[in-house]
């Protein structure tokens, strides 16, 4: 069975107040793909109304969505699904993580075997959050276990290079990235997560250092040029994966500040 993926920061769900060009501009790009799930994280009033915009999205994508509220920061996550794969458990986490971790465990076709997905997005804060919001993923790569992990770390890779434009941050926004020495870019997040078992699955498939952040349209605010949004995998679900972009169009360059990642696994019946 084929299994696409895509993974998006969408920027405050893609809406500017009340302008939400960069929202059809978004869903535009789910119809375009197809992808089977979608991860969500910024999905910023996606609760309002009775949930009309959770609807909303529904309707135009022919997906089922799942919200994970971030009562503190309003930076929900989610997950969307298509048929054939039928939910089994929802559990929306915001006691552990600055924003939210939404985790939805789905039936396969045939039934028999589940696959559990997680949509994460960390503190943007430090490292030190990071690295205890980590602590709570890292147990959940089982290695007996389909489990795909997707979002913002907002951390760069030990597989990656150093931001070539690092340096010229400006310092508040600088700090939120420095490792230890006060100089470099912390890696040690995604570190701890390979450690626990989790694959990184753009570095697996050539990926890694192609940046996810900033778009073309959103260059020189706060982030360096780097890739902070992962799809990370159990070791049985990375053995099954098959390819990874990070989707640079005319498009994705102003639809939000992060670029949209794809990937596609193929399963065993």
């Amino acid at each position: 069975m084929k299994l696409t993926i895509l993974s998006y920061n969408t920027l405050f769900a893609g809406r500017d107040g009340t302008d939400d060009r960069r929202a059809a501009a978004q869903i535009a790009l789910l119809n375009a793909r197809q992808p089977d799930i979608f991860l969500m994280q910024e999905a910023k009033g996606l609760d309002a109304n009775g949930g009309a915009w959770l609807y909303q999205m529904e309707a135009q994508t022919g997906m089922r969505g799942f919200l994970a509220i971030a009562p503190t920061t309003g930076q929900h996550v989610a997950i969307f699904i298509r048929a054939p794969l039928q939910p089994i458990a929802f559990v929306s986490d915001h006691a552990h993580f600055h924003h939210a971790l939404a985790t939805l465990k789905v039936a396969l076709p045939g039934g028999t075997r589940a696959l559990t997905l997680m949509s994460a997005h960390l503190c943007p804060n430090g490292p030190a959050v990071r690295r205890r919001e980590a602590s709570y993923l890292a147990v959940q790569a089982a290695a007996d276990a389909f489990t795909l992990l997707t979002g913002d770390f907002n951390s760069a890779s030990p597989h990656d290079p150093e931001p070539a434009d690092f340096d010229a941050l400006p310092a508040h926004h600088r700090a939120r990235y420095l490792a230890e020495d006060g100089r470099t870019a912390d890696r040690s997040v995604l570190a701890q997560l390979e450690a626990a078992g989790w694959v990184d699955v753009g570095f697996a498939l050539g990926g890694a250092g192609v940046p996810t952040v900033p778009t073309a349209e959103f260059t020189g605010t706060e982030f360096a040029s780097m890739r902070c949004d992962y799809v990370l995998a159990s070791k049985p679900l990375a053995d099954c994966a098959r390819s990874y972009e990070v989707i640079r169009t005319p498009a994705t360059d102003w639809a939000s500040d992060h670029y949209p990642v794809l990937a596609t696994f193929d399963l065993p019946r």
